[in-house]
């Protein structure tokens, strides 16, 4: 099945959420068949970049809107704001250690016993790594509802009775674009996790697949696929001969600080070099693998929206590149615009732009190929900006591959294989993560 295809029938599938009779109060009821795979839409957010999917969860059912993230481990949800719901249940200590590598149990609660303020109860860490805080919370489950897909059709609507996930507070929700109360997590984690979940719950092969929009409108989203991924992008074009294979890799340490050691959930990837136009950057090479404290490498990011790069790193890679668009005449524009220094008068469109190649680790080292529509963003009708920053002080991974950057890419995320398949991008074979041709569809 295609998967554009796949993302025509998904969209119907969660108009079918959004409007089907008696939805708003909750009397959806579960099914029986175990589908073959979930899907979640993903939009992207225009003022933060931020991207969001949306899942209707509680009895009677609530619509929310999460953002996304590839490096938490678990999903939650600010309960201190209108959280009522008759199916929600904590989740005692008892059963805290089959779930988190935290056992902890709450104990701080002195107001009246609710969501996200329960004591005796197996605590959860909401991590908002947008404003880099966490906080204490409870660990619960309610009922969630999901897409599903069933073949070259939508499936009916997916009720999970014990969905599992971490009510938070107030005070970690800021920083999050409007409208959105939580994050979910779609890191390795443990079964608290959404991919391992539900793979544990229908039998999924323990995988997942992402295709993030670069098109802000919400008519036109990318997805969220768990379980049997389609791969099928246009018809007669198989996805599954086109996904190369690197491997993935787990950092030591965890750079999120609400994990405890063991509960590594970033997808790492071993780069081995970096080329402009097919011309080798000067990288110090040991900035490219992960060291015993958790310094260096390089990961994929939904949270970061562009490329970070060690400072090292930035400097070769911008001094490469500028010279690069200079030997092909690309007029650049000084100085560049904020959040961007190098600028230039060109569109992102233009062939003209030098590809970016990544050699990574794997049979035959698999190539990514960045090419203009992921590695410029467009500031205005004349001016683009190479879409790769400086990394801040903080950040420990010596190359942070972001948002802009895998956006109309198909990335599968196989965590029983420690895999990525990756593909290159869609907009190369004449479509996107969102498709416009589908609008009047659906």
């Amino acid at each position: 099945m295609g998967i554009l295809n796949t993302l025509v029938f998904f969209i119907i599938s969660v108009k079918l959420l959004s409007s089907g009779t008696g939805s708003g109060s909750g009397s959806f009821r579960p099914t029986s068949f175990r589908p073959r795979a979930l899907a979640l839409p993903v939009t992207k957010d225009a003022s933060t970049n931020q991207y969001l999917t949306r899942l209707r969860q509680r009895t009677p059912f609530v619509p929310i809107t999460l953002a996304i993230d590839l490096g938490s481990g678990n999903m939650w949800i600010n309960c201190q704001s209108n959280f009522i719901s008759s199916s929600y249940r904590p989740v005692s200590c008892a059963r805290c250690q089959n779930i988190t590598l935290n056992s902890a149990c709450s104990t701080g609660c002195t107001g009246p016993q609710a969501p996200g303020c329960n004591n005796s109860i197996c605590s959860g860490f909401p991590w908002n790594p947008f404003i880099r805080t966490t906080a204490g919370g409870d660990v619960g489950e309610d009922v969630v509802s999901f897409a599903s897909i069933e073949g070259s059709h939508a499936g009916p609507p997916v009720i999970v009775q014990n969905f599992l996930f971490v009510c938070g507070y107030m005070n970690v929700q800021p920083g999050l674009a409007a409208g959105a109360t939580g994050i979910i997590g779609l890191g390795r984690g443990l079964l608290l996790g959404p991919p391992l979940q539900l793979a544990a719950t229908f039998s999924f092969p323990r995988r997942f697949a992402v295709c993030l929009p670069s098109s802000t409108s919400r008519r036109q989203p990318g997805l969220i696929v768990f379980g049997n991924t389609p791969f099928n992008v246009i018809p007669g074009l198989t996805v599954s001969n086109l996904l190369t294979y690197t491997p993935l890799y787990i950092s030591p340490v965890s750079a999120a600080p609400p994990l405890t050691v063991g509960e590594l959930v970033d997808y790492y990837i071993g780069l081995r070099s970096i080329t402009i136009a097919d011309h080798p950057i000067p990288i110090n090479n040991t900035l490219l693998r992960i060291d015993r404290s958790g310094l260096g490498g390089t990961k994929i990011s939904t949270v970061d929206p562009f490329t970070l790069l060690h400072p090292s790193i930035y400097r070769a890679f911008t001094t490469a590149f500028i010279r690069e668009a200079q030997s092909r005449n690309i007029s650049r524009v000084v100085p560049g615009i904020a959040p961007f220094d190098v600028c230039f008068r060109i569109s992102k469109g233009s062939r003209l732009i030098p590809h970016i190649n990544l050699e990574l680790n794997g049979a035959n080292r698999p190539i990514w190929t960045i090419t203009g529509t992921n590695s410029m963003v467009q500031v205005n009708e004349n001016i683009s900006c190479l879409g790769f920053v400086e990394a801040p002080y903080w950040e420990v991974t010596s190359i942070v591959i972001g948002g802009l950057q895998i956006e109309d890419t198909l990335l599968e995320f196989d965590i029983a294989r420690s895999r990525l398949g990756f593909s290159y991008s869609l907009v190369g074979h004449g479509t996107t993560c969102s498709n416009h041709n589908f609008t009047a569809t659906y």
